[in-house]
């Protein structure tokens, strides 16, 4: 679906494609997640890496873009790099030259020692926030400096936004979302995780004192973002967070 005249929301993933720089922007992948968990003896399949790499190849057959930009958490582990993020990490890389696409990472609070590789493995790696085109890219842990920047739209990632629907017998479902609001007076994009395992914060559940993000606790009005779920081959604007509370 169009968000716009510039920025498109593939249908059924997690991906947003901007026409003006060539680039998918994608969100909190978490690579080696199966390894992490496993350390602390939880053990699943290892699918979210295998997940990834198809999602990207149908969004770049789709778009022809030329630069995947990550907006922060790539891997998974905070205190080091294991094998498995290592082996997963040259995975995404090898991909990406086969499809001649580079990959731009926007680093966030799991990323430590991610810039040891950057120069063997040809990572483009910004600090938090970066200008790329008309838009501020920023993970989302902290709040923006965007003072001066002239900046057409916020786009981040970090709070792995998911919409919860409970049906009559209590069962909840959990859908992915973008969220497409405002900060102040520039408009804001969220980006869903796009770990396979991200169960995701219920925007539409939680009271906003509990979200993860900075901005969406004080700057933004959540209540008035649009929900853009994301699943079964589809994207869906589900209107505003607060009409969707009680869902």
């Amino acid at each position: 679906m169009r968000l716009n005249d510039d920025i498109e929301l593939l249908d059924g993933l997690p991906i947003a494609f901007i026409r003006s720089i060539n680039s998918l922007v994608v969100a909190d992948l978490h690579l080696g997640y199966e390894g992490v968990m496993a350390k602390s003896g939880v053990f699943a399949p290892k699918v979210n890496s295998k997940r990834i790499i198809e999602e990207l190849g149908k969004a770049i057959e789709l778009t022809k873009a030329q630069d995947i930009i990550v907006v922060g958490d790539i891997k998974s582990d905070f205190s080091t790099v294991i094998q498995d993020e290592f082996n997963e990490l040259y995975d995404l890389i090898e991909f990406a030259k086969k499809q001649r696409v580079s990959i731009t990472l926007i680093k966030g609070n799991h990323d430590n020692f991610v810039e040891r590789y950057k120069d063997s493995f040809k990572l483009k790696v910004y600090n938090q926030e970066a200008m790329l085109g008309f838009y501020y890219f920023f993970h989302g842990e902290e709040v923006p400096d965007i003072k001066g920047k002239g900046a057409r739209m916020l786009i981040m990632g970090h709070e792995h936004p998911c919409i919860a629907i409970t049906n009559s017998v209590g069962r909840r479902e959990k859908l992915r979302c973008f969220l497409h609001g405002s900060y102040g007076k520039i408009p804001l994009l969220v980006i869903p995780a796009m770990n396979y395992f991200s169960s995701g914060t219920a925007v539409n559940a939680e009271p906003k004192h509990s979200l993860l993000a900075p901005v969406l606790k004080e700057g933004a009005d959540i209540d008035k973002m649009h929900a853009i779920a994301v699943g079964f081959g589809s994207t869906i604007d589900f209107g505003e967070v607060g009409k969707l509370r009680g869902l």
